[in-house]
């Protein structure tokens, strides 16, 4: 690897002072370091800085922060399939592969090449309004429809591979892969699942019927939700960053996106294993 792409939370407390500590060891070794261009100037290396969507050109990306910016640098790359280094300054840390301790014996052991590379399967979806398509987006974690704060309940009518599943009156529909089987998903009632399945989750948020319960489905088999909902705010979230105002009558298609994301592994830890321990500090 000789060119690192960095994508950093200025908003943790450690990350100025530890990134441009990053970029010299990095660049004492002979590698290239790459900001985009705004965090650059913030930074005081404004020549540094390219395009954000020129970093997945780079060889491998770190992301310095927490699992959102884990999942901001999936997004990021996923037309590329370039490997994410995950650093956690945060609180949780379920994706993310090292803490900020373990950063330089952990690089030393990357740029030895000793690491794998482990793929998660990732999210594609698409809104339509009046049969045109008005967005797309890639999930690593979750697509979430919900109600506003203040609204009432949606009925959401749901289809698997075209076939009509149900419609739901509940407050949402979490539509997650197995990497976010652990985050809103879990939390709204979904099963854990192991990252390593290929299936999408369909998890109703506070449905209004006894009957409705989470549906795993394989994830080769498009997922189309109609939004009813008529006056009501609606909302579609993505990772829980990206965000669109929904309206009556919307189409929701999700299907697996085709390229998954690549999360570099430098440990040998089982997934069972983490979940003990990350749910039990959470």
């Amino acid at each position: 690897m000789q060119s690192f792409g960095l994508v950093i939370n200025l908003g943790k407390k450690r990350v100025k002072k530890v990134t441009p500590e990053l970029i010299n060891w990095l660049e004492a070794r002979g590698k290239q370091v790459f900001l985009p261009i705004n965090k650059a100037g913030i930074l005081g290396c404004p020549e540094r800085g390219i395009a954000e969507e020129r970093l997945g050109e780079t060889d491998c990306l770190i992301a310095l922060g927490g699992d959102g910016t884990l999942l901001r640098a999936a997004r990021l790359v996923s037309d590329s399939g370039t490997p994410i280094l995950g650093v956690n300054l945060g609180h949780l840390g379920f994706l993310t592969e090292i803490e900020l301790g373990e950063l330089y014996p952990a690089l030393t052991e990357l740029l030895a090449g000793n690491f794998s590379i482990e793929e998660r399967m990732m999210l594609q979806s698409e809104v339509l309004r009046e049969e045109k398509t008005l967005a797309g987006y890639r999930a690593l974690n979750d697509v979430v429809i919900t109600k506003g704060a203040f609204s009432r309940m949606l009925r959401l009518e749901v289809y698997v591979r075209g076939a009509y599943l149900d419609t739901y009156p509940a407050d949402g529909l979490i539509l997650s892969t197995p990497t976010g089987s652990t985050a809103y998903s879990l939390s709204a009632g979904g099963p854990l699942v192991a990252p390593e399945l290929e299936v999408t989750i369909l998890t109703p948020i506070c449905p209004h019927t006894l009957y409705a319960r989470p549906l795993v489905v394989p994830a080769g088999q498009e997922v189309r939700v109609h939004v009813h909902a008529q006056g009501a705010e609606v909302m579609l979230t993505v990772d829980g960053q990206q965000g669109l105002h929904l309206q009556d009558g919307d189409v929701i298609l999700v299907n697996r996106a085709h390229m998954p994301a690549r999360l570099v592994r430098l440990k040998e830890r089982s997934f069972y294993a983490l979940v003990r321990e990350k749910l039990r500090e959470g």
